[in-house]
């Protein structure tokens, strides 16, 4: 490469979105205080740009934008400019789109923000072409405006972004009002079923006609409202909702059949055409629900897709030291000689490409067949392409084809006269040339920075698809990631979590210089993770840490007044707001998952406040969970859990006695939403042992591995039987 003309101060930053932009002719600084002095010692305006390292929009918007000299004056003369890596700092992007939604009534990324130099907004909006269009102002002419506006008008602009930020401030605000205490469950619950259901596309499942995202929160209510309403109609409704959806999505253009994982969402309303960048916490959540519904269906082919999510995280997106990479991009060069980089390049196909890979005549098939002919026909492959124009705005994958399983292997079989284990061992050979052939091409940009949250969403994957697949080698996967945690993101003197680490030379774990403290959603999907990691290892040490988390993210986030937790702590001058996010979307909300979180701590310490706390997350958000519990999914499943008590599913045995796994592997056979498992192995000095002095007084029966079902400290009869523990598991 030659050597850069510009280089700026985003060059001594470890993102992987700030370093692509560290040649721009743009002067950028990060989100520091040296940019917020020069903007009030100049008395400039700050643009800020929000965006992330494999976001298809932001790398259009620097190619035009950004890269452009002209405008890059237009923008050093007039503004300070800031870059923002939203993954990094997920607290300043919040407060902004909060802004950016509330003027334009949309939101997304690249975000583009004109503030004052004290940081209140006043203009916004996501990507700006360069220049003026039909129906669109361009990004210079924007520039312009504002700049001569900030020379005119500037105290009608500060009183201006003073009201605006004023509104703001009322807006957001989630408090509970008087007395409130949380809403009814049954009512939740009924109103979020009944909402999903009226969204549910019958033919393609999925809950929007286009485009189509795999949002797994909703799965996970559906599953927690089938266990909850098993005998009735509506139960066997939200099973089948759910299961069709999955089944539906491992099907389509959405999975990489040929790299395994799924890609971000999908362009339209049958799965096919997906924008092709690949997150992490996409792959932790849809190998959790792939898991689950392998554990209530026992059908082999969801098993298979958790495993297949799992190879490719594995493979591609795992550090050496243990931890998880963020992200891999959408766009990549087509071939090694290409000048500019295409969406979906390193994943689509043409036909003749595929049948110069599998030119080879099939025996036993109808006269004159050949493997590409088979491999075609099953994956939907066309001559001239299979994605339609209309979701090829840019033409960039005309005459390509997006691979989609269009037919049953049954049909696929009997129209070619074969049987299905030799229909499966031919396409499994097609897969794997064409995967041969893929590693040739430019890989696309991979974003290696380690976030704890988004490790603490992959740990659960890999934790809940070890026991639900009985697979001892995804719970070690799990175990090194928490232990990469402990070592890289956690602060022992302090007892707090670091939200990021990034892969630096020589391969090695790097920090900032000044690390950046963990947030809401860094505690919640953490502490999860290690509830979740205990029960499949069992060991003892993770739910320890987890308690400690717990009670380092009360004294952070918690509100006293209004109740529930802040997304960001205080004492931040920079942040103009302190938000509580109201939305399960792609991730859950920290909230939402703290709510399951309290309960599930309470039982393992005897702390009963930390049940109280549940039910005041719930009552701050009870107004919501009444009218559209559909935008918070995962807190209308845990008015569900708080409300019918959490169980502790007690297994008193030594843990290498045969007996004992046995009846483990029935607790990680069945799914209930209402319970969690504790190994009571009989360590009197054990740290449960210290925290729940009732399991000293439960015994083995006759000598063998007993369970019981314990509420409130008070437990069942024993049983030692795996039959009977499943009989008590499902009621």
């Amino acid at each position: 490469p030659s050597v850069p003309r510009h280089t700026n101060r985003l060059i001594n930053e470890k993102s992987p979105y700030l370093l692509q932009h560290a040649h721009n002719p743009v002067d950028w600084f990060p989100w520091s205080q040296e940019a917020f002095d020069k903007a009030k010692k100049e008395n400039k305006l700050i643009f800020l740009s929000v965006g992330y390292s494999t976001c298809h929009w932001c790398h259009v918007m620097e190619e035009e934008s950004f890269k452009n000299k002209e405008i890059g004056e237009i923008m050093n003369k007039n503004f300070v400019c800031i870059k923002v890596d939203r993954e990094e700092r997920p607290d300043v992007d919040k407060v902004y789109m909060t802004f950016v939604q509330a003027t334009s009534g949309g939101g997304g990324w690249p975000m583009s923000v004109w503030l004052t130099p004290d940081l209140k907004p006043f203009v916004g909006g996501t990507y700006f072409p360069p220049e003026d269009g039909v129906h669109r102002v361009g990004f210079r002419t924007v520039l312009l405006r504002i700049a001569e506006q900030w020379k005119e008008n500037k105290d009608a602009l500060l009183e201006n972004s003073q009201k605006i930020l004023e509104a703001l401030l009322h807006r957001s605000e989630i408090h509970v009002r008087g007395q409130e205490s949380p809403p009814p469950s049954k009512e939740v619950m009924a109103t979020c079923f009944q909402q999903l259901s009226n969204s549910y596309d019958e033919d393609y499942g999925g809950f929007s006609e286009s485009p189509k995202f795999p949002t797994p929160v909703n799965l996970n209510f559906l599953f927690t409202y089938w266990a909850l309403h098993r005998t009735t109609p509506q139960g066997a409704r939200a099973l089948q909702m759910a299961l069709h959806t999955l089944k539906m999505m491992a099907h389509g253009g959405i999975h990489d059949h040929i790299g395994q994982g799924f890609h971000r969402y999908s362009t339209d309303q049958h799965w096919h055409v997906p924008h092709f960048e690949k997150m992490l916490y996409d792959q932790g959540q849809l190998a959790a629900m792939y898991s689950r519904a392998f554990q209530i269906s026992g059908d082999e082919f969801f098993a298979d897709v958790a495993q297949d999510i799992l190879l490719y995280v594995s493979r591609d997106l795992s550090d050496q030291a243990g931890g998880f990479y963020s992200a891999e991009d959408a766009d990549s060069y087509p071939t090694t000689a290409s000048g500019e980089k295409r969406e979906g390049a390193f994943c689509v196909w043409e036909a003749e490409e595929i049948r110069a890979l599998l030119p080879d005549p099939v025996e036993g098939a109808t006269e004159g067949t050949t493997l590409g002919d088979i491999f075609m026909h099953h994956y939907g492959v066309k001559e001239t392409g299979n994605v339609s124009p209309v979701k090829d705005p840019r033409q960039e994958l005309k005459g390509k084809n997006v691979l989609i399983v269009q037919s049953t292997l049954q049909l696929t079989a009997a129209r070619f006269g074969l049987e299905l284990g030799r229909l499966g061992a031919l396409l499994w050979e097609g897969r794997r040339r064409l995967s041969a052939a893929r590693a040739q091409r430019p890989r696309p940009h991979m974003d290696t920075k380690m976030l704890a949250a988004w490790n603490g969403l992959m740990i659960s994957g890999f934790a809940q698809a070890g026991a639900a697949l009985a697979k001892q080698e995804y719970v070690s996967r799990a175990v090194q990631a928490a232990a990469f945690l402990r070592r890289h993101l956690f602060d022992p003197t302090s007892g707090r979590l670091l939200r990021s680490c990034y892969r630096g030379k020589d391969n090695r774990v790097e920090q900032s210089a000044v690390p950046i403290q963990g947030f809401l959603e860094d505690y919640a999907f953490v502490i999860q993770a290690l509830f979740d990691l205990y029960e499949a290892s069992l060991e003892q040490g993770w739910l320890e840490w987890a308690l400690q988390l717990q009670h380092v993210q009360d004294k952070l986030f918690w509100d006293p007044k209004g109740f529930a937790y802040f997304s960001s702590e205080a004492g931040d001058p920079s942040l103009l707001l302190r938000l509580k996010d109201d939305q399960d979307g792609a991730e859950p909300t920290a909230n939402s998952v703290t709510v399951t979180n309290l309960l599930r701590a309470a039982c393992y310490s005897g702390h009963t406040e930390w049940v109280e706390k549940a039910g005041q997350i719930l009552a701050a958000f009870s107004e919501r969970l009444q009218k559209i519990p559909i935008t918070l999914p995962e807190m209308a499943r845990a008015t569900a859990v708080f409300h019918h008590t959490l169980k502790q599913v007690v297994i008193c045995g030594d843990p290498q006695g045969e007996d004992t796994k046995e009846m483990l592997r029935c607790v990680h056979s069945v799914f209930s939403p209402n319970k969690m498992l504790i190994l009571a192995d009989g360590d009197s000095s054990a740290f449960l042992y210290r925290q729940l002095p009732f399991l000293a007084s439960l015994e083995r029966k006759d000598g063998k591995a007993t369970a019981y079902l314990c509420s409130s400290f008070a437990c069942s009869l024993p049983v030692t039987s795996p039959q009977e523990l499943h009989g008590m598991l499902c009621s």
